[in-house]
């Protein structure tokens, strides 16, 4: 099976492995992908193999999502929550913040005990905007798969050459504590080169960064889904289970899935 796209803006409800009963959102076109990462494990593919694709604007988003709101109380089914991911990096999306204040409203209206979540991978949390309406959300789940450049450059691939890594630590530990970390854990080889964020010095580093940012949950994970780069491995529970003792003896809230 490959990397595939997600085809709606709204989809699901699915059972997530993180967050429960997850009705996702997606911001990015539903033919092609738009992302400031081309990450190497991405369940969408690389950027490459899809250019193109028209961005939904608010209404549509806004109104397909209450389409769905409605479907789901007619169905009976309440979603734990809604899960803004998609096909790339949502907060790229130029009416982010607009979109976000949208769907705070019609969670409200329709199920008010949902918690809202946004996957994003930290790259535009120097905008004050963005950091703003991501403070303002329940599940504020930021990507750090290292702090090393090199490995980000290897596993994630940032786009933009002024991507500072340091920088991004600075603005996580902004959130004061009102941001969940989430952090793939993986080994293989890519392009030739070996692929390891699981050694010791990448795990102190991890650490070292976390307790910075002093976040109030980070989330560890592996390999789930088909990656573009096939040359990858996933990383055992008992793996990821006793890099989590590691980080949960410092005084870290840590959860493995």
């Amino acid at each position: 099976m490959a990397p595939a796209l997600f085809g709606e803006t709204i989809f699901g409800p699915i059972k997530s492995r993180r967050l429960g009963i997850s009705l996702g959102v997606n911001l990015l076109p539903v033919n092609g992908k738009v992302c400031s990462f081309d990450c190497i494990y991405c369940e969408c593919g690389y950027n490459a193999d899809h250019r193109g694709g028209k961005l939904p604007s608010r209404e549509d988003v806004s109104q397909a999502l209450e389409k769905r709101l409605i479907e789901l109380q007619e169905e009976g089914v309440t979603p734990d929550v809604f899960t803004f991911a998609g096909n790339g990096e949502p907060t790229m999306h130029p009416e982010f913040p607009a979109i976000m204040e949208d769907t705070f409203k019609l969670r409200d209206r329709y199920f008010p005990n949902a918690k809202i979540s946004v996957l994003s991978n930290s790259t535009r949390i120097h905008k004050q905007e963005v950091f703003d309406t991501l403070n303002r959300v329940d599940n504020n789940i930021l990507k750090l798969d290292s702090v090393f450049p090199e490995t980000v450059e290897l596993i994630d691939k940032p786009n933009a050459e002024s991507f500072d890594i340091n920088r991004v630590i600075k603005d996580l530990a902004r959130f004061d504590g009102n941001v969940i970390v989430q952090t793939m854990f993986l080994r293989g080889v890519h392009n030739g080169k070996k692929v390891d964020n699981t050694t010791d010095e990448e795990v102190d580093g991890l650490l070292n960064a976390y307790l910075k940012i002093a976040p109030k949950q980070v989330m560890i994970y592996s390999l789930d889904r088909p990656t573009p780069e096939k040359n990858l491995q996933k990383v055992s529970k008992e793996e990821l289970e006793a890099i989590a003792e590691k980080f949960r003896k410092a005084g870290l809230n840590v959860s493995v899935a």
